[in-house]
């Protein structure tokens, strides 16, 4: 048995944070149906790489669930919603603050029918303050909540994080915020309001290392460079890029010994840990100059036997081919009805020491609104009524 079997999920959203939450939760059991605008519906289904009228991005993010195509703005519309949300255990969204309120389907409404509701709503900036009305992007939050600060550490400027870090980040964030409430709903009975904004999720990730210099605030603390500064290099070797992270004393003896420059801890720039830190550009130099001379399986093995944690800096064939994930079963393979065969990543968490199989296939624009009318009840002319007056739509 999944974990949240049983836990019934409405989702309206658009874009990554909110569909990736509901699909993790998806992946640990529970139903979800997804909510999408009549036209279009989330316009991640046509971003990049796609097949069959469904791009991958969007396929990512949306395993395991229903698509409900229907008109929010209609009464109609509001009222099948409101009859959902007679056995809906969590609803998501992540429109700008006010919209749902506006539709009479936010928290207050839906909560009143459902008091044992967990409603979570997700904002890019929060409800208040200068920018809670503003559009919300991932670059737009990792510029505002310090990543592209700490990114650009070296060259004293700017870089990106170059993926969606902050939607993902706030989607991880929403899903512990979920399963939290639905804990303590076990023990009480009551439902409850989350709200959460991707900036605020984007701060306290990045907060304990990229914010070390900002947390003590006394004159007589001791600054030291962050970790990133320590530990997040990349070296090249004669034919490749890796990674090694000498982070204590024994670790650098035994980087030093692998590459033939033990005797630099002979040399007064470097015969002390704090030493090296206050030279540590120069240390780096001499140490990258030495290795840019070996071949990267060499100087892996050398590193190996020294006990250095290090890595080759793999590309995307080369992740999807490692030998690890293999051991851990982390992807596999399947098709299908619309994009073919397709590869997926499988959910990290192992429950029993068991992996979760991939939920189902992500579903069509529209795909099972006549399923979800006929578990409400909703008889065939109903149906074929709501569909004559554009309140939902089929593919």
């Amino acid at each position: 048995m999944k974990p949240l079997e049983g836990i019934n999920v409405l989702e309206f959203s658009t874009m990554v944070t909110a569909s990736f939450s509901a699909m993790m939760l998806a992946e640990q059991g529970a139903n979800v149906i997804k909510v999408e605008p009549l036209e279009l519906g989330d316009p991640m289904r046509y971003l990049g790489s796609s097949k069959g009228g469904i791009s991958a991005l969007f396929a990512n993010c949306n395993r395991g669930k229903e698509s409900l195509r229907l008109d929010l703005k209609a009464e109609a519309g509001k009222d099948i919603i409101k009859a959902l949300a007679a056995t809906t255990d969590v609803v998501l969204c992540n429109f700008r603050p006010g919209v749902m309120d506006t539709l009479g389907l936010g928290s207050e409404a839906l909560r009143a029918i459902n008091p044992r509701m967990i409603y979570g709503a997700v904002s890019g900036f929060g409800t208040k303050g200068p920018d809670k009305d503003k559009p919300a992007y991932d670059p737009v939050i990792q510029a505002q909540a310090g990543f592209t600060a700490a990114q650009g550490h070296h060259n004293n400027g700017h870089e990106f994080v170059r993926n969606l870090n902050c939607d993902k980040i706030t989607a991880y964030t929403v899903c512990q915020a979920v399963t939290a409430a639905l804990y303590t709903r076990e023990k009480t009975g009551a439902g409850q309001y989350i709200e959460l904004s991707m900036m605020d999720a984007g701060l306290y990730y990045l907060f304990p290392d990229a914010f070390m210099h900002q947390t003590l605030l006394d004159d007589d603390a001791e600054q030291a460079p962050p970790l990133s500064a320590l530990l997040y290099n990349l070296t090249l070797t004669k034919n490749g890029g890796v990674t090694l992270s000498a982070a204590n004393e024994a670790q650098q003896v035994g980087m030093l010994t692998a590459v033939g420059l033990l005797h630099l801890f002979a040399d007064e720039r470097f015969n002390s840990s704090e030493k090296i830190v206050d030279n540590i550009d120069e240390f780096r130099e001499i140490v990258a100059q030495k290795i840019a001379t070996f071949d990267t399986d060499e100087l892996l093995a050398l590193l190996a036997e020294n006990d250095v944690p290090a890595a080759k800096c793999l590309d995307y064939a080369e992740v999807l081919n490692h030998p690890q994930y293999a051991a851990n079963s982390s992807l596999d393979t399947f098709e299908h009805p619309l994009m073919g065969n397709m590869r997926r990543v499988k959910p990290p968490a192992m429950f029993g020491g068991k992996r979760a199989e991939p939920a189902s296939a992500s579903p069509a624009h529209g795909e099972h609104t006549r399923q979800v009318l006929t578990r409400l009840g909703k008889s065939e002319a109903e149906i074929s009524a709501l569909l004559d007056q554009g309140v939902v739509k089929e593919l």
